[in-house]
């Protein structure tokens, strides 16, 4: 069934038309002003309808993550009702490591793209693909952008069609395609945008893929008149300088980037007069470093708590970072998002206080698994979405995580949630930032391991941290093993990439 209500890309093609003139894409080579961006949207999706393009079709992507290209292929893709899909690499794997060839053909042939848009940068990889697959039509971002005439079809749509398939993340094991339909892509773009209020406009930069985490965000502010600041990833004195050059009043981080600018505040300071919103999500953020951050950054902090499934779930807002008690949380559930923590039966609510898995219902949440019908029928029930979190809500409704299901550690009959080390080796004062997996050892079978990068100038060995484990925790919680890493190995969305840090240690 269509819905009345106006198609996100019409409403912004008309927030863009509205002032053509002004710069909306910064890019370090240069910036898109809105009626370029609109002209582009609008000639690109003439260039797909031409190629057959239409609603129910699904459209792959390859280009550099954060390049106008990007955005003008989704918008003008989404604008036809067709489905997108990034086949540049998993959300989110290295921003060097890219998908092979015979990834990105399973999906193609899963998802039934027939037309692939790639940029100059990729054209090799989307030549070499086309030689695979001969029923694959490549076109060019840039060709597209020529037809300046041609007539649209209407942007009608439809809530429960597919909008984009996601890659999850990649970083503890192998991807899923994750459904959105563009009704709860639309409700995501409504929510990230706010209520309204005077502070915006806004200018964001986003230095993590906009295929991806902060995607919504950005088409929620170009929506609402503002600008976005486009960084292939995160340097912090580029990032620093992009603040101050733009103004940049909101800006999307991952925790170890947050944890960066905190460890050089000299830098960060820079920043702070244009700042209004520092944003930070992706993985457990330590409450010692989160009350550093405060410090340096007052009011202007928020944390998200979310995942591909189910969109946004919980926030920290600014109020609750000024109480030091509510840092090892992640905050409360949206209003928008109804959420249960549910004992192993998937039935019986926990007493509050204990743990369970963190179940939700909201609006943003995914359709499926494409593909994959029993582990969709596994995650969903009855408009209810499991997680796979393992968390407690306290008596005030904060929600603290513990784990995940999944990433356990048995290790000598204890199970060892990796977060809960994670975070009392963050708070040593040597460490900078910890990260906790598991091991397989031929004598002992499942072990855990902690990765340690300690602070600028400071020494500290694994005996210390043994016994800064053994006594925040417990002997059975002490990592069998520990490496000293001068800067830990991060996605490209700024998680801990725990798939390079096995590879590494076997």
């Amino acid at each position: 069934m269509e819905t009345g209500e106006a198609h996100y890309v019409r409403r912004l093609l008309d927030a863009l038309q509205r002032r053509p003139g002004r710069p909306v894409l910064h890019r370090p080579e240069g910036a898109t002003t809105a009626g370029a961006l609109a002209a582009a949207i609008l000639s690109t999706a003439i260039g797909l309808t031409r190629a057959g393009v239409a609603r129910g079709e699904t459209v792959a992507v390859l280009t550099e993550p954060n390049v106008p290209a990007m955005l003008v292929t989704r918008y003008a893709a989404h604008l036809l009702g067709a489905t997108v899909t990034h086949v540049r690499s998993m959300n989110a794997r290295a921003d060097g490591e890219h998908l092979s060839t015979l990834a990105r053909l399973r999906v193609l042939r899963a998802t039934g793209a027939r037309t692939l848009v790639v940029d100059a940068a990729n054209a090799a990889r989307g030549r070499e693909l086309a030689a695979t697959a001969p029923s694959l039509t490549v076109l060019a971002a840039d060709e597209l952008r020529r037809h300046l005439s041609g007539r649209l079809p209407s942007a009608a749509w439809n809530p429960t069609d597919i909008a984009v398939v996601d890659l999850t993340s990649g970083s503890s094991g192998d991807p899923k395609l994750v459904q959105q339909p563009f009704g709860a892509r639309d409700t995501r773009i409504r929510v990230s945008a706010g209520d309204g209020s005077p502070d915006w406009p806004v200018t964001m930069l986003s230095v993590t893929p906009v295929s991806h985490a902060t995607s919504t965000m950005v088409d929620a502010v170009l929506i609402g008149g503002g600008a976005v600041v486009l960084r292939d990833g995160f340097g912090l004195d580029e990032v620093v300088d992009a603040v101050v050059r733009h103004r940049v009043t909101d800006v999307y981080l991952a925790v170890p980037h947050l944890y960066q600018l905190v460890d050089r505040p000299e830098a960060a300071r820079r920043a702070l007069p244009s700042l209004r919103q520092v944003l930070y999500s992706g993985t457990f953020a330590a409450p010692t470093r989160i009350a550093q951050a405060v410090t340096l950054f007052g009011e202007r902090l928020t944390q998200l708590y979310g995942s591909t499934e189910a969109g946004g779930m919980c926030t920290l807002t600014p109020l609750d970072h000024a109480e030091p008690e509510l840092l090892p949380s992640v905050g409360r559930p949206f209003s928008w998002v109804d959420l249960d923590i549910r004992e192993a039966d998937c039935r019986t609510a926990t007493p509050r206080g204990t743990i369970g898995e963190v179940w939700v219902r909201a609006a943003t949440t995914m359709a499926g698994y494409l593909g994959d019908p029993a582990l969709t029928a596994q995650t969903m029930h009855g408009g209810w979405l499991r997680t796979g979190d393992l968390a407690r809500l306290d008596r005030y409704g904060y929600l603290h995580l513990v784990g995940r299901i999944g990433s356990v550690i048995k290790a000598n009959g204890l199970k060892i949630h990796p977060s809960t080390v994670e975070r009392v080796l963050l708070a040593h004062p040597a460490v900078a930032d910890a990260v906790v997996y598991d091991r397989r050892d031929p004598r002992h079978g499942e072990t855990a391991h902690a990765a340690v990068q300690l602070r600028p100038g400071v020494r500290c060995g694994a005996t210390q941290l043994r016994d800064h484990v053994a006594a925040g925790l417990s002997p059975a919680h002490v990592p069998a093993g520990f490496s000293f890493l001068d800067k830990l190995p991060l996605t490209v969305s700024g998680k801990p990439d725990r798939v390079a840090l096995r590879a590494a240690a076997d």
